[in-house]
């Protein structure tokens, strides 16, 4: 049985996949498209489908999950206004130069390298600094934010109040008191735009990390701001793509029907899960993410298609694993609470 011309078993295993990402996608503020372009052009279809295709995805699944981060107060309008402005320039730019990439038959290596070098060094800085903040004995009951409360600065990483002490008008105040030269966060914006256009990514898994470190933004509203913004680039991206006829709706249509779900359970897990918890699954994802583009960069060159499909394998593992412990880190986060208010949840 075929459908969308693909095999029912294919289009399960893309409903599934689409279901963690999703899931991953509300909890993290990132479509999930780091995971989904490699695995796409891992199962062999052209570095322009699969990229185009991840920001179609991006900019469904990103629709579901704000809606939700909107219902906790998570989503800083401002600031993620501002960096729409920068974003929709990095895109273009980013995809114009993709698309030279293919005419001179690079695109695959550069892409696929480029994720590799990116994901393994924010999952390496976040996971890093993530544990050693652990370490330190750093509370952990930020994790309910009022976008309107000030925020302590105990809690903004060092790195943002170096940045926040340097006064390069114009200064703007943002969610918690914060103010920050504009000039930064067009510069974030602008890269996460380029590595939009140039990768098929929503930029979360660049611009999240860069709202709170260099920023100060605390995560749960660094989440729900990005994924506001996504709506927007996200949109734009899959546009400019569909144009040049670069969106599989055979892939997304399937792929969307399973984030539409885990966009929701995701997105209220991080009003549940410990604020250190969300840094540390980031990280640990991105690592998996990068091993897995790297051994399919290593099968291309050595010929070997046992590598292939070890990459595709743990592609689908870390959405599985890391997916599945922000569940039941939720679900532990809701027991937890019952007993404490002397409620015993309902079987």
């Amino acid at each position: 049985m075929e459908l969308f011309g693909f095999a029912a078993s294919m289009i399960g295993l893309f409903v599934g996949f689409g279901f963690m990402v999703g899931v991953l996608f509300g909890f993290f503020g990132m479509g999930g498209s780091f995971l989904v372009t490699p695995a796409l052009m891992i199962m062999g279809f052209e570095t322009t489908t699969a990229v185009g295709s991840g920001m179609a995805f991006v900019f469904g699944t990103a629709i579901i999950a704000t809606l939700k981060h909107r219902d906790l107060g998570q989503v800083d309008y401002k600031l993620g206004g501002l960096m729409i402005v920068g974003t929709t320039a990095g895109i273009e730019v980013g995809r114009i130069g993709l698309y030279f990439l293919q005419d001179q038959g690079l695109a695959g290596l550069v892409v696929g390298v480029t994720y590799v070098v990116l994901l393994g060094g924010v999952g390496l800085f976040v996971t890093r600094n993530a544990i050693r903040n652990d370490n330190d004995g750093d509370e952990g009951d930020n994790d309910h934010h009022d976008p309107d409360a000030e925020i302590d600065p105990d809690a903004i990483p060092d790195i943002a109040k170096q940045i926040q002490s340097y006064n390069v008008p114009p200064m703007l105040a943002i969610s918690g008191g914060i103010k920050v030269s504009l000039w930064m966060i067009l510069g974030v914006a602008f890269a996460t735009g380029l590595l939009s256009g140039f990768l098929g990514v929503g930029g979360g898994f660049i611009r999240m990390p860069a709202m709170f470190y260099l920023i100060g933004i605390p995560v749960p509203i660094a989440v729900g701001t990005d994924l506001f913004e996504i709506v927007f680039s996200g949109g734009l991206g899959s546009f400019l793509y569909g144009l040049e006829g670069g969106v599989d709706l055979s892939i997304v249509a399937p792929l969307l029907a399973g984030s539409a779900l885990g966009a929701r359970i995701g997105s209220t897990a991080t009003s549940l899960v410990d604020e250190s918890e969300i840094k540390i699954y980031f990280g640990l994802m991105l690592l998996g993410g990068a091993v897995a583009v790297a051994l399919r960069q290593l099968g291309n060159a050595t010929g070997i298609n046992e590598l292939q499909v070890i990459s595709f394998g743990l592609i689908m593992l870390a959405a599985l694993a890391v997916g599945g412990a922000v569940i039941y880190s939720a679900v532990q986060a809701i027991r937890d609470d019952a007993r404490s208010t002397g409620v015993t949840p309902a079987d």
